[in-house]
């Protein structure tokens, strides 16, 4: 049974720090493309960072560009999200994504940004 568990969401004050764990079981972690998306309310899920297996390639959506890094540690089956700077339209839910043929999904951590 495949599992991906998200932790390290909180309240934060603007220009602050968080950093996402999301950690995988039950899959072979290091042949999966890993991203994290968020989603609020009313909206559509969006990509926010997305890491090859290997971590040759990453990509991140415009608006975090310079703040947020996606790494990954495949000897502990688990990926983070390192987000700087950090603003009130930040503030989402993030989910961890496990991608391959199949397709997985986190439950969620709430992020808030809020002074």
């Amino acid at each position: 049974q495949v599992q991906l568990v998200e932790s390290g969401g909180g309240l934060v004050h603007p220009g602050g720090s968080l950093r996402l764990s999301c950690a995988a079981s039950g899959l072979t972690f290091s042949t999966y493309t890993m991203s994290w998306y968020r989603q609020v309310p009313g909206k559509e899920r969006e990509l926010v960072a997305g890491i090859t297996p290997a971590a040759r390639v990453r990509n991140y959506a415009d608006s975090v560009k310079g703040r947020f890094t996606i790494s990954r540690d495949n000897a502990k089956n688990t990926v983070y999200l390192q987000m700087n700077s950090l603003k009130p339209e930040d503030t989402a839910v993030y989910y961890c994504k496990a991608s391959r043929v199949q397709v997985y999904w986190g439950q969620g951590t709430q992020v808030t940004v809020s002074s």
